[in-house]
């Protein structure tokens, strides 16, 4: 599209809103792009760097702020990377989008990972004040053929004033019903269909959620060959017909069974509370039973890239090391906690520490039942677990974090280097706190070794990144 105009019309530009020409200059976190407009930086939403582009200013834009916010109108020059929304609904406002959950719906496959590439590099440089090499962003194995939709497990919406799903649509208090989702996985969308889920009928202003597993053993068959076909054959990139969806995926709900839950407000309305997850880590599989409502890897295929990823560099900072003592922050329902005991050599003794009860609650029932015996999982603060740290578990050898979005923060990293870890794998989900962190860890005597990053949110400006940092020049324990 470089080149051509491309104007977009509709809601916008009719309240006597504030509008601009804007060059766009480059890429910016949280999914926007910065632009100026008379001296002032402007953060665009639906943009990409090199553009000129018709910017409508929210409001109040006559705040004497240090910048603006807003969002794109019309496209003048485009850049090479921009493409069509694939899911209408989630691009811009003016096009008849605006209800979240995808913001670089506009953008290439291709161009999603130099995004998140530049902004992972950047934030690291800006914030961390690591002299890094561009970030490498992996793909998810079946996403290009999905063309990027159909990889969540769980989604959450709201029923509005007729009771029909819904989302809302940014800047008001509308909803706007969905009959499909199209980031939701081909195993989700069958159950979802089943369940007549999109048929309505609920509570208005009720919370739904739904959750379904991926079916592993129908792992190579789902989203990744049939939508592969539908590219193939030129036929649009959302499916639509909840009746052709439900034809496509008879077999898939045999596999899936009532392993799946909706949710409505919170109580399960259909399937069950307790889901049965599994992962294959170096040839073996694990088990979990994770809560419905609780925290699990979003992306039908992120529970075993991520697991396996870590556990290689875990194995490597080790080098064969027995009777290691790691460390598992954050640790949730056991993801990685599992796969750290019974992958690594040498007979390790674990401290998991996770501030959700009921997550621990799991990582102890699912750490009984694949016979792990030598882990100490605790519930709380992890700052204020590890003051009181028993003394044969006091001094790890690596610790592997996987905090929420705001980041471990400094408390913790200074207890992590107090510890005297010589390797530290960090899984972050927030590439700005991932950078404060790791200006914390390199002050407290760490070096960043290794950074790479997955895009296990296809579609969206949220990227994984695991990060590996060594005690000195050469991992030297102090």
């Amino acid at each position: 599209m470089d080149g051509q105009e491309l104007t977009i019309t509709g809601v916008l530009g009719e309240r006597g809103d504030m509008q601009a020409t804007v060059r766009i200059e480059r890429y910016a976190d949280q999914g926007r792009c910065i632009g100026h407009i008379d001296g002032r930086v402007v953060f665009v939403r639906f943009a990409l760097p090199g553009e000129l582009d018709e910017v409508v200013l929210d409001e109040p834009h006559e705040r004497k702020d240090r910048f603006w916010t807003g969002e794109v109108v019309a496209v003048h020059e485009a850049s090479a990377e921009r493409v069509s929304p694939a899911w209408q609904l989630a691009g811009p406002l003016a096009q008849g989008g605006g209800v979240g959950g995808a913001d670089l719906i506009h953008v290439s496959l291709a161009g999603q990972l130099a995004w998140k590439s530049k902004v992972v590099t950047e934030q690291l440089r800006r914030l961390g004040h690591c002299d890094v090499e561009d970030v490498p962003v992996d793909r998810i194995p079946g996403d290009e053929q999905s063309r990027g939709l159909h990889w969540r497990t769980r989604i959450s919406l709201i029923a509005d004033e007729e009771g029909r799903p819904s989302m809302r649509r940014r800047q008001s208090h509308h909803r706007v019903p969905i009959d499909t989702m199209p980031l939701a996985s081909e195993a989700a969308l069958a159950v979802a269909n089943r369940a007549g889920l999109f048929d309505g009928g609920f509570e208005p202003g009720a919370d739904i959620h739904l959750a379904v597993p991926e079916p592993r053993r129908q792992a190579t068959v789902s989203a990744s060959s049939s939508l592969h076909d539908a590219a193939e054959d030129g036929s649009a990139a959302v499916v639509s017909d909840r009746h052709e969806w439900r034809d496509r995926h008879e077999s898939s709900l045999v596999d899936i069974g009532e392993n799946y839950a909706v949710l409505v407000n919170g109580v399960v309305t259909a399937g069950r509370p307790l889901l049965h997850e599994s992962v294959d880590v170096l040839g073996r599989r694990f088990d979990y039973t994770v809560r419905a409502d609780g925290f699990w890897q979003v992306h039908r295929q992120a529970p075993l890239v991520l697991p396996r990823y870590v556990i290689d560099r875990v194995r490597a900072l080790l080098d064969d090391r027995d009777h290691a003592v790691i460390w598992d922050l954050y640790s949730g329902a056991g993801l990685f906690t599992l796969p750290l005991a019974r992958c690594t050599v040498g007979h390790p003794r674990l401290l998991s520490v996770e501030g959700s009860r009921p997550a621990v609650e799991q990582a102890v029932a699912n750490l009984e039942r694949a016979g792990v015996g030598d882990v100490e999982a605790r519930t709380g603060d992890v700052a204020h677990v590890l003051r009181h740290v028993p003394k044969h578990l006091a001094h790890p050898d690596i610790v592997v974090l996987d905090p929420p979005r705001a980041g471990a923060r400094a408390d913790v990293c200074r207890r992590i280097s107090a510890s005297g870890a010589m390797g530290v794998v960090y899984v972050a989900c927030d590439p700005t706190s991932l950078a404060r962190d790791t200006a914390t860890l390199t002050r407290e005597g760490y070096t960043l070794r290794d950074v790479h990053a997955f895009d296990i949110y296809p579609m969206t400006h949220h990227v994984e990144t695991v990060a590996v940092f060594v005690r000195g020049e050469r991992g030297e324990r102090r």
